[in-house]
């Protein structure tokens, strides 16, 4: 316990500091790399990294993709995606004999995956001038916070098991507490944030509901990353993905909810306001 507390605490103080630097190009490179490990990670456990050629794709389009993410043309992504997907398969042709199409579209699908969900943490500081940090404060907040609601809430309350066959400690009671956690998070930080602002002269409204709503559903949208990266682990028999962070395991296992809730947060942003 000691240890994950001094690993969380050390991982909160390096947060913040990429956070103050998110005007600078250290923010992007921080996200490709926790991109690249995150596919490293995911690779090895289908030992998929025997396959050079690919891995070496993979890797180079995580590194690349979350500094496109700062401009707003979408062609040029289209463009290094789909090359990124061409690479694979004139790969996948000329090792045909050792490379098995199920191999081959789990490669992409986790690559993608990682990637493009970074990419939505970019995409969304850069929102807004005023807005744009708090936008992904609010992102990993509903990824992360669900599952302390979750552990307090299934401790004292829980009684039925959620997935007992992928995730045997995680039960419906906890799982409900989480997601209600998150809601009732992102109110209590919707009005805080309000107040720091308006002490700052920038006065706006704050749309409670749409924010309670969000935090519903990234608490929900939490629990399916995190399941499936547990049924993944289960599937070939690993507690973690990797010892990177001690006492937590590998970035996959910190980042596997942020995988689903960055694109969600990403589309409410694009279409309502959350602050007006």
């Amino acid at each position: 316990m000691i240890t994950r507390i001094i690993t969380a605490v050390v991982g909160i103080a390096i947060a913040v500091g990429v956070l103050f630097l998110s005007a600078t190009p250290v923010y992007n490179l921080v996200l490709a790399a926790i991109s690249v490990i995150m596919i490293y990670e995911l690779l090895s456990v289908n030992k998929c990294l025997e396959h050079k050629f690919h891995s070496i794709v993979c890797f180079a389009f995580a590194s690349v993709m979350p500094f496109l993410a700062e401009y707003n043309s979408m062609e040029i992504k289209y463009i290094v995606s789909a090359f990124c997907i061409f690479l694979m398969f004139c790969g996948y042709i000329a090792k045909h004999k050792q490379l098995n199409i199920e191999k081959l579209c789990y490669m992409l699908a986790v690559t993608l995956l990682a990637t493009l969900s970074m990419c939505c943490l970019v995409a969304m500081k850069n929102l807004d001038s005023l807005h744009g940090i708090c936008y992904v404060i609010l992102c990993l907040a509903g990824a992360w916070l669900g599952d302390s609601g979750a552990y307090f809430v299934g401790t004292f309350f829980g009684k039925h098991k959620l997935c007992p066959e992928i995730s045997p400690k995680k039960t419906v009671e906890g799982a409900i507490g989480g997601v209600l956690t998150v809601g009732l998070v992102f109110a209590v930080f919707g009005f805080f944030y309000r107040l720091f602002q308006s002490s700052r002269g920038y006065a706006f409204e704050v749309n409670y509901l749409l924010l309670v709503v969000s935090g519903i559903i990234c608490g929900v949208l939490g629990i399916v990353g995190d399941l499936s990266a547990s049924l993944i682990k289960r599937q070939y028999g690993i507690k973690d993905f990797g010892n990177i962070m001690p006492g937590h395991g590998g970035l996959m296992d910190r980042f596997d909810s942020v995988l689903f809730v960055a694109p969600f947060m990403m589309f409410i942003l694009n279409h309502f306001a959350l602050f007006s």
